[in-house]
């Protein structure tokens, strides 16, 4: 059976100060893989406006309880979401890896938690004043000048320095206890939070983020507020943002904006040191478990909202626990992830059916007028927002929730998980615009109502990765003068920048059913209205760029390049659409029309400029060592692609074996070399660009897999006899797949590593002396190395 990466996370969070100083103590070799997350990219999007945001505030369990053995929640909604919180009740939470690389690649921030509660005065004091001396010191002379308590920036600077080394954005500042010390107290946390917001920005970046919960008051007194007042004012102006408890009554959104509005802007604007706050910067708070919310929580969260109004009012929205829908249903009979799936799809995104009547909680705080209107999804109030742009960050999707039944390789299952697998450095776009079902538009010559389309996962059949996106296209009623369909279907949105040129593919496949239909697809670019200027621009497709490819087991490519133009002057990021134009020709119009299709894989990046030369992506070499860790007992059954099987388990200590490897790339050969002179101001060959992005090539992830050295040897000779590229893939007789590099799959980040338990292998691999193990590198433009440009390492065993 397959295992996974088993290396350890250390120090997933810190229960204490003390912890947080003792790490910083200890060498880099112990410490996490710089390069395990994915960078930060802002999106170009102008569709946010004025409108408030979301904030997402991820209180599962208490943090830290993702179990790869099965299907956990997973949060795939990162399009409506502005910054997300990764919290636990521990004193420092360190979001994990897999969660900051699923909320990056979609533009979304993502922050842990500095928190204090009951029985932690102490520790409040701590922070502010800094470490502790470990010797006898003082003052030399004691000054008599009055003066608040000490601020030290030595935990700022702490804490700032593990977010910029973890990858993340900032914190939830959560005070939650008395301060003793009063408003002497409070004025210094008061100043140590700007501190903080300094250092933050300093290593992380102008856009790190400092959010202060509504909690303590002015006089270090516990006590909610519900809002923004004078009351909590003094730690709103050095945070970035607000984000008031949520059992506020109905009229206190409007308060709360008239409050804010009311406020000298030069005192919030330049105290936050980093830019002019706005309204948006105020979140009203909303328990998705109810909780005192007005609502009552659950599918009522709605009628609170409503009265936020981030569309009209400006308030932003933060949501709080809303893993509700997997926690609440998880333990009744017949549930299953399609279920969950499709009750969190009802609330983000409203149910694909118009009659769907949502089951509303009593609302606690109605009153005996008050009459909520129609039941609103979240994605009702919070406009779409595309992911970075494929010039700054390739954009790439295999349709994945983060979880799944089997893994695939090129369309071919590498291995099966009987309780599935969860892991949320896999998850990608899951097609924003599919949900709860695209809207489809005819494209020419035909009238009346397009077809019906329904949406759902599948897990059983899939290109890359664990899932594809099905979709079943049907018409109620034969048309039998209808013989010819063509429309379009949009699937993502994306922002792209103007008179720059992008290639993008997509991976589908149709299924059986459709024998009487003569289909053609082709992959589309359609801008969509500039919301602050009513324009269009257009999208031009490349006709000498259109591919269209069979590759393996009845999946086909479809790749095109194209250019965005038309837009006006000032115009230099747009919205747009991608999708497919599906046409179809009936040979029997007595039929009703059916096709059923599965979307496995959709590319977009910069298209390689004609200035650079060409090169050819490998893996160089691949190397090992056994090494001793302390980590969790793996399980019986397949661990996830790249899972963290240490979370929720005993420690204990194992010898595993480490793969390293060495990606690189190979540059055309130099040609011939007209230089004569020393003075001639020419170079030898084409540089390349100063920027290594623009040219070297960047993997998402690399799959590794064993085999007997023996029987590998012989098909790798084989295919170098028959100059054909040897297919290990699903070829269970040959080679097993290990599992996939976790959140460390970046080029030029730090070592790349996979470690694995040779005990957990297959009855016929464990006992061998010898392995080989191939390591198979996937690009961020979507293509799989082919076996020539990877490579192998055999590992020896001695006993």
């Amino acid at each position: 059976m397959p295992t996974t990466q088993l290396l350890p996370t250390p120090d997933l969070y810190f229960t204490t100060l003390d912890e947080l100083d003792a790490y910083q103590t200890k060498p880099l070799s112990e410490r996490p893989n710089p390069g395990r997350t994915t960078k930060w990219t802002p999106r170009k999007t102008l569709a946010q406006g004025s409108r408030g945001k979301l904030l997402v505030c991820h209180d599962y369990k208490g943090g830290y309880v993702e179990d790869p053995q099965g299907f956990t929640y997973t949060f795939n909604y990162w399009s409506l979401c502005d910054t997300f919180v990764y919290f636990s009740h521990h004193r420092v939470t360190i979001p994990p890896p897999g969660w900051v690389n699923a909320a990056h690649r979609q533009g979304s921030r993502m922050l842990g938690v500095l928190i204090f509660e009951g029985g932690s005065e102490a520790e409040c004091l701590r922070l502010v004043v800094g470490q502790l001396p470990q010797s006898t010191t003082g003052s030399v002379v004691q000054s008599t000048v009055p003066s608040t308590l000490p601020v030290s920036p030595h935990y700022a600077v702490l804490l700032a320095e593990l977010a910029a080394e973890r990858g993340f954005d900032g914190y939830l500042l959560n005070f939650e206890c008395y301060l003793q010390g009063g408003p002497e107290q409070t004025r210094a946390l008061a100043a140590w939070i700007s501190l903080l917001q300094s250092e933050l920005i300093k290593r992380v970046g102008p856009h790190a983020e400092t959010v202060w919960y509504d909690s303590v008051i002015f006089t270090g007194d516990l006590a909610w507020q519900d809002r923004l007042n004078s009351y909590n004012l003094p730690f709103f102006i050095p945070s970035t943002s607000f984000f008031s408890n949520y059992t506020w009554p109905t009229s206190y959104p409007n308060t709360t904006a008239q409050y804010y509005h009311s406020l000298d802007p030069n005192i919030v604007g330049l105290a936050s040191n980093s830019k002019p706050k706005t309204l948006q910067d105020v979140h009203m708070g909303v328990d998705v478990w109810g909780r005192g919310s007005y609502g009552g929580g659950g599918f009522g969260s709605y009628q609170a909202i409503d009265y936020i109004a981030p569309d009209s009012l400006g308030l932003s929205v933060a949501l709080f626990a809303q893993a509700w829908t997997w926690e609440t249903q998880e333990t009744n009979p017949g549930f299953t992830w399609d279920t969950w799936w499709q009750e969190e799809r009802d609330l983000w995104v409203g149910s694909p059916d118009p009659n769907a009547v949502m089951p509303l909680p009593k609302n606690p705080k109605a009153k005996p007028d008050d009459i909520p209107g129609p039941f609103k999804p979240f994605s009702a109030f919070f406009p779409r927002l595309p992911p970075p742009d494929p010039i700054d960050v390739p954009f790439h999707t295999t349709f994945c929730p983060g979880v799944g039944r089997s893994w695939f390789v090129s369309g071919s299952p590498v291995t099966q998980f009987a309780v599935g697998w969860t892991d949320v450095d896999k998850q990608t776009a899951m097609g924003d615009l599919l949900w709860p079902f695209p809207e489809l538009q005819w494209e020419a010559d035909n009238e009346g109502t397009v077809p019906n389309v329904a949406v759902s996962v599948n897990m059983d059949d899939a290109w890359n990765g664990g899932t594809s996106i099905t979709l079943n296209f049907t018409e109620t009623e034969v048309k039998q003068d209808v013989a010819f369909r063509s429309f379009w279907a949009p699937i993502q949105t994306l922002t792209l920048t103007t008179q720059k040129s992008y290639t993008a593919s997509i991976v589908y496949k149709v299924l059986p059913g459709a024998e009487s239909l003569d289909l053609d697809f082709a992959l589309s670019v359609r801008p969509l209205q500039d919301p602050t200027t009513g324009t269009t621009a257009n999208a031009i497709i490349s006709p000498d760029s259109i591919t269209t490819t069979d590759v393996t087991n009845s999946w086909a490519k479809i790749t095109i390049q194209f250019t965005l133009t038309d837009a006006p002057p000032t115009t230099v990021s747009v919205d747009s659409a991608i999708g497919l134009v599906i046409t179809s020709v009936s040979n029997d119009t007595t039929i009703p029309f059916a096709l059923a299709l599965l979307l496995g894989q959709i590319n977009v990046h910069a298209t390689p400029s004609s200035t650079v030369d060409p090169n050819t992506p490998s893996i160089l070499w691949a190397d090992y060592q056994t090494i001793t860790v302390s980590t969790t007992p793996s399980p019986k059954e397949p661990q996830p692609p790249s899972g963290d099987p240490h979370l929720n388990a005993t420690p204990t200590t194992k010898d595993l074996t480490e793969i390293t490897w060495h990606p690189a790339t190979s540059l055309e050969q130099v040609g011939t070399i007209t230089i004569t002179s020393p003075d001639d101001p020419n170079c030898a060959w084409k540089p390349e660009p100063p920027l290594a992005s623009e040219w070297f090539p960047g993997f998402v992830y690399f799959n590794i897999y064993a085999a007997a050295p023996d029987a590998a040897a012989q098909i790798q000779a084989q295919a170098r006899t028959e100059q054909s590229v040897m297919n290990f893939a699903g070829n269970d007789s040959v080679m097993t797949w290990l599992g996939t590099s976790g959140a460390d799959g970046a080029v030029g980040k730090g070592k790349l590593e996979f470690a694995f338990d040779r005990t957990q292998l297959p009855t016929e691999l464990a006992g061998l002396t010898k392995l080989r193990i191939f390591v198979q590198g996937v690009l961020d433009t979507g293509e799989i190395l082919d076996w020539a440009k990877c490579a192998y390492v055999d590992v020896n065993y001695s006993t």
